[in-house]
């Protein structure tokens, strides 16, 4: 498997930030619920977002070798103003510019603390790009807006998924999400022949492993690449019409449910 670029992540970033900030001054209501995230409303999900942008670029920034309480992330909380639209956006940009310059000082192989995978700066400019990328898309879904994001940023964020799904479930001892001797295909239907957008996961007796590639599989999920990838992060049904389920659903559906590394 191949990693997109540093830079190529770091500029990703930045784009995700100006686009989600286009979502704050839209004038949609920040009050609105997030129906993919429904503990949250669109304010909540926009602090949360720019909170972290702040924490890991803190941690790149200071070459962290242990994890920084978010009470030690400067402004992390927020603006000071609740409910002010001008006042998150300005204080998103800030986030945004603050980690993606720290990423980009650092280079990719700086040593930096991660909670899993390889303990550089490099993870994170990977762990910000797909964590903003998906969480546009719940900013979109609240305030109605169109979304769709880089073919090769959705490719690479389905890998980095399974292969943190694979870190955090050796380092915790987690029941796979799989069983042994079931599979599961994904295709994209839409993506270039180069850009190799099929996936085969396959349970094992120690957990799970996957490769890219069209093979058979025991259930398959097809449809256009960006509804791939939200169907694969539970952000849209899998009842969805742009989507097509072959073989045993409940197997998929079991997937879903069991996958995660929060």
């Amino acid at each position: 498997m191949t990693l997109l670029t540093h830079d190529r992540y770091c500029d990703e970033i930045a784009h995700q930030v100006e686009q989600l900030r286009a979502v704050v001054t839209s004038g949609a209501d920040l009050a609105a619920k997030v129906p993919t995230c429904p503990d949250w409303t669109l304010e909540m999900l926009v602090l949360h977002m720019g909170g972290v942008l702040r924490w890991s670029g803190t941690l790149v920034r200071t070459r962290a070798q242990e994890n920084i309480p978010d009470e030690d992330v400067p402004r992390g909380d927020g603006p000071e103003a609740q409910g002010d639209a001008a006042a998150l956006d300005a204080w998103l940009a800030e986030a945004g510019e603050l980690a993606v310059g720290a990423l980009r000082e650092a280079g990719p192989d700086a040593k930096v603390w991660g909670w899993a995978g390889p303990q550089t700066a490099g993870f994170w400019a990977r762990r910000m790009s797909h964590e903003i990328t998906v969480h546009r898309a719940d900013a979109t879904l609240a305030a109605g807006l169109p979304y769709d994001v880089a073919p090769d940023i959705a490719v690479d964020a389905i890998d980095e998924w399974l292969q943190i799904l694979g870190w955090v479930g050796q380092e915790e001892g987690k029941e796979a999400p799989v069983g042994a001797g079931e599979s599961i295909h994904l295709h994209a239907t839409d993506a270039a022949p180069q850009a190799n957008a099929e996936w085969l996961i396959e349970g094992t007796e120690e957990g799970f492993g996957w490769r890219r590639g069209h093979e058979k599989a025991t259930v398959a999920l097809r449809g256009p690449l960006t509804s791939l990838l939200l169907a694969f992060y539970t952000r849209l049904p899998l009842d969805s019409p742009e989507l097509e389920i072959v073989g045993e659903r409940k197997q998929l559906e079991s997937w879903l449910e069991r996958a995660t590394f929060g």
